[in-house]
């Protein structure tokens, strides 16, 4: 399949996130990271800002990993303030968007999807492909999807007794929505999921993240009334099985670190860059 230059763009700046990354105590200039990718420094910056809107200075701003945690060290302030501190927003357009889960029935759940049928399709996102699927109900799942069939057996293992029919339906389109509409104008989305009580908890507790905005392990298990439960939370976060809409890429570990991510921590961190700009742009 030949790559839009949306994929394009996004792969080279994944590439160069990634020699950030692995540079990062040198602190490199807009010059040293454009060469590391092949390209000049004023035809990276103007994709680079193409795609997120603003500079790749300002755009790393956002995500100066060392700066984050001098800031926690020395003022122990919280993951929220850290990143008021860093220039991101307090509030989240996203937050206010009215996202209801209804979880399966035990029927449901027990019986693999048996009389559920599931529309799925593929889609293009800055992040690079992600497979939708969805029930009657609302969204079920949402993954990016590096790998079309790996990715679809995946959800067919999850479901194994549904009956799927590839189509993009409207629940799907309204969803999709919040990759290239102003995310004050999106309609409600809703969700169909299948997982355990205490999954659900901590999914509802990602929810309620805003837009900008970070958490710990520890802040997630102290809101859902059970402190002590960080690292059960964090195998819950880990099982999301709706990528982006149930923000996990905001959980990041208490130093201050960005941390793994299910979908890739260069994704993770594209993504966290890419939503600062976003409420950036709408201030």
């Amino acid at each position: 399949m030949k790559e839009t230059q949306n994929e394009l763009n996004y792969s080279r700046i994944a590439e160069a996130l990634r020699f950030i990354r692995d540079n990062r105590k040198e602190q490199p200039r807009l010059g040293t990271i454009a060469e590391a990718v092949n390209m000049s420094p004023f035809h990276f910056q103007r994709i680079f800002k193409e795609w997120a809107g603003i500079t790749p200075k300002h755009f790393l701003q956002y995500l100066n990993v060392e700066y984050a945690k001098r800031i926690l060290q020395e003022t122990h302030a919280s993951l929220f303030d850290t990143a008021l501190k860093l220039g991101l927003s307090g509030t989240g357009r996203l937050h206010d968007l009215f996202i209801t889960i209804e979880g399966m029935t035990p029927g449901e759940y027990k019986s693999g999807g048996v009389n559920l049928r599931i529309n799925y399709s593929f889609a293009t996102t800055p992040f690079g492909d992600i497979l939708i699927a969805s029930t009657p109900k609302g969204i079920c799942n949402m993954e990016f999807a590096d790998d079309h069939l790996e990715t679809f057996n995946a959800l067919q293992r999850k479901f194994p007794n549904a009956r799927f029919c590839q189509m993009c339906d409207a629940i799907q389109q309204n969803a999709l929505f919040i990759f290239t509409q102003d995310w004050n104008k999106l309609g409600e989305i809703k969700l169909h999921l299948r997982g355990t009580e205490f999954q659900m908890k901590v999914w509802e507790a990602l929810l309620k993240i805003p837009m900008g905005g970070m958490t710990t392990y520890g802040d997630i298990a102290a809101s859902i009334d059970n402190p002590r439960a960080c690292r059960a939370v964090g195998t819950a976060v880990g099982e999301n099985p709706v990528a982006f809409l149930i923000p996990c890429h905001r959980v990041i570990r208490a130093t201050g670190e960005i941390g793994n991510y299910h979908w890739g921590n260069i994704r993770k961190t594209a993504i966290l860059g890419w939503e600062a700009a976003k409420e950036e742009q709408h201030k």
